[in-house]
């Protein structure tokens, strides 16, 4: 790799890393010698640059650009220049596209280009007295630029500032500002890219007052019957999920309509990429029915006047709120609202806002460019029937639970884990969040499953993270063997609590949810699975205390069925046989082999391969359940429309339905 290269991936990355700088993965770097400009590519975030995040291009190339002549429709003419940009890259085999700036990089003779939107710094550029400080601010260091729609018309407009730029200095400006979007640096070395930024930031420092602190607000219990409600009223062919955000810098603008009005409106082109150009305000918030009759009668409203549905929502009291159709879309679209409100809390220090004019956001809204960004950074809806769906799995941490929940976010499902253990639900969503798909989202929740205060907590956590709830896995359980004369009470109450009292708590309180959103949306259809296992189909010789509690589980899923069939909640059983990989049988201190051989449960058995085989040749497949066999017969229950009330036995035929 370059010497030159590695500093142009360091920088990035520094800046790409901090929201002060750049938000849902924008701003732009490059580096160029003689022959070759290597440029970040488009839908690639700063802050996670690499080698293979670079295009490599031809600079004869670029350079006929700015030679060529072409159409004067706008439509026709960006087609032109993006087919113009292609060809100039080196390797297209590497399927990458070039920046939509790519041709202002070129422009630009300095060997390194940085181009960031720091909230600051936008706060002056979107303001109505912007030219005036970047001129006392900087003085001729700087050049200004007023709004220009992006793509070929704004190269052509900063190539003709630049121009007489060099005509009056001799050299090329190091500060470039563009009203309404952000700004460029441009040095020989990253260094003095390094030191330009830091005299851009002290120096509006000194003019506005910098926001020092946003301070997290407490979560208004209402938001969790408001969500559940909203994502229902919003949802369309596809599920979405909701992310809230509030804090002390959103309370400032959602205090009444007067208010909003600073944040109602797009600044840059960022906003409407990841935003839109419309948003909702909410002012009604006394009470969660209020606050829902007043969706109900406003987002008819809104589609009809703007032509699609809100993806962000001010509610006074409550926050801001993004909705996607998955969770890092909603992430980045929260981070870029509440970068406008940033923008917005500037700029009427430094004058009053600027926003853009309907005829810049329509042309931003519609222009290719931009929506090739959108898409490449964040992919909307995709092809299978649980992408986006939210799911709890209790019990989640290790064993059958953590096979489960992993299966079910590689779909795409929003997880979230409630495991009494801490340290392995934290362990474990944090390796699913990095080696999973961007579209969806783990959290853990420390739950202990017998104490309801507990299991609501775990589902309050769960709406408040997404917005709702599609499936509900009860899933703990605990076994203890041994027989009447072995059994203490205590240890009996503790299984029954676990293995039976648990299932009512999960079916309590997500049902609420589940309730809710069927209310919004009559067709929407939810599950609750309880993991049972072939002991509740069939009694268990020293073993009761776990058979009784699952016995007992699929008395209430037929219970459970029968009262939530009219809200389309299906209630299922699913009943494996032995799972002897998992930690229930084959932990080496607890696990049943031990316990079973302890005990003497197994006549004659000497070894835990004894027991093992003995179990084993009791299954007709001849093997124990796997993750796989749970996993069908679990997407199967989720995905039909006519089966509620069941207990699906999954034991190789070793339990056998009368």
């Amino acid at each position: 790799m370059k010497k030159e290269i590695r500093e142009l991936i360091d920088i990035s990355r520094f800046y790409g890393a901090g929201k002060d700088f750049v938000i849902a993965g924008g701003g732009n770097s490059s580096y160029k010698d003689d022959e070759t400009l290597w440029i970040k590519a488009s839908g690639e975030p700063l802050a996670e640059l690499t080698e293979e995040s670079l295009v490599a291009l031809k600079r004869s190339k670029l350079r006929e650009i700015a030679a060529k002549d072409y159409s004067e429709d706008p439509v026709i003419r960006e087609e032109q220049v993006k087919n113009d940009l292609t060809s100039s890259i080196i390797d297209p085999s590497k399927n990458k596209r070039p920046s939509v700036e790519t041709s202002l990089h070129e422009l630009i003779r300095y060997k390194f280009i940085v181009h960031l939107h720091p909230s600051i710094v936008n706060g002056v550029l979107c303001s109505r007295n912007a030219k005036h400080m970047i001129s006392d601010l900087f003085g001729e260091e700087a050049l200004f630029v007023p709004y220009t729609d992006p793509g070929y018309t704004l190269f052509k407009k900063l190539e003709s500032e630049i121009e007489k730029y060099r005509g009056r200095f001799h050299c090329d400006p190091k500060m470039i500002f563009l009203e309404n979007h952000g700004v460029f640096a441009g040095s020989d070395s990253c260094d003095e890219i390094r030191i330009i930024y830091q005299t851009i930031i002290s120096g509006i420092s000194a003019r506005v007052n910098p926001v020092s602190e946003i301070r997290d607000l407490p979560l208004n219990p209402l938001v969790l019957k408001v969500l559940p409600a909203m994502r229902m009223l919003l949802t369309d062919e596809k599920t979405k999920v909701i992310r809230s955000r509030h804090n002390s810098l959103i309370a400032k603008y959602y205090v009444n309509q007067q208010e909003f009005h600073k944040i109602s409106l797009p600044l840059i082109p960022d906003i409407i990429v990841y935003c839109k150009t419309r948003y909702l305000y909410v002012e009604q918030s006394t009470t969660a029915e209020r606050i829902i009759e007043s969706l109900k009668t406003q987002l008819p409203r809104f589609k009809n006047e703007y032509g699609y549905l809100p993806g962000i929502i001010v509610i006074k009291d409550l926050g801001i709120f993004a909705v996607e159709y998955n969770y890092k879309a909603a992430e980045t679209a929260l981070d870029v609202y509440e970068d406008l409100i940033l923008i917005s809390h500037y700029a009427l220090q430094c004058g009053g806002i600027k926003f853009l004019t309907p005829e810049q956001t329509d042309f931003i809204d519609k222009w290719e460019v931009e929506n090739y960004r959108r898409k490449a950074g964040l992919s909307q809806a995709g092809s299978n029937r649980m992408e986006n769906k939210i799911a709890v799995v209790t019990g989640g941490a290790q064993g059958f639970g953590a096979g489960i929940a992993e299966a079910l976010f590689n779909l795409s499902v929003n997880i979230v884990i409630g495991d009494v253990n801490e340290e392995a639900g934290n362990d474990f969503v944090n390796n699913l969040n990095k080696s999973g798909t961007l579209k969806s989202k783990a959290v853990f929740v420390k739950t202990d499953v017998s104490d309801p205060a507990s299991v609501k907590e775990l589902i309050d956590k769960t709406v408040s993270e997404f917005g709702g709830l599609d499936l509900m896995i009860s899933n703990a359980g605990i076994l203890k063997a041994g027989g009447l004369d072995e059994m203490d009470p205590d240890a009996f109450v503790k299984s029954t609590n676990v293995n039976y009292n648990a299932y009512f708590y999960c079916a309590k309180y997500a049902s609420e949810i589940m309730k809710i959103q069927n209310l919004e949306k009559p067709d929407y259809f939810a599950d609750i699975v309880q993991i049972n296992s072939k002991s509740g189909l069939r009694g268990s010789k020293k073993n009761f205390a776990y058979s009784g509690g699952k016995f007992g589980g699929i008395g209430l899923t037929q219970s459970f069925a029968l009262e939530l069939a009219p809200y389309r909640i299906k209630v299922n059983s699913i009943c494996p046989g032995n799972f002897y990989e998992g930690p229930l049988w084959s932990d080496p201190q607890n696990g049943l082999f031990v316990q079973y051989l302890r005990t003497g449960k197994v006549p004659g058995a000497k070894s835990i391969e004894d027991v093992r085989r003995y179990y084993e040749e009791q299954v007709p497949m001849k093997r124990g359940c796997r993750l796989e066999d749970v996993i069908k017969a679990l997407l199967y229950v989720i995905d039909q429309e006519y089966e509620t009330g069941q207990a699906i036995p999954v034991t190789g035929g070793q339990v056998m339905i009368n």
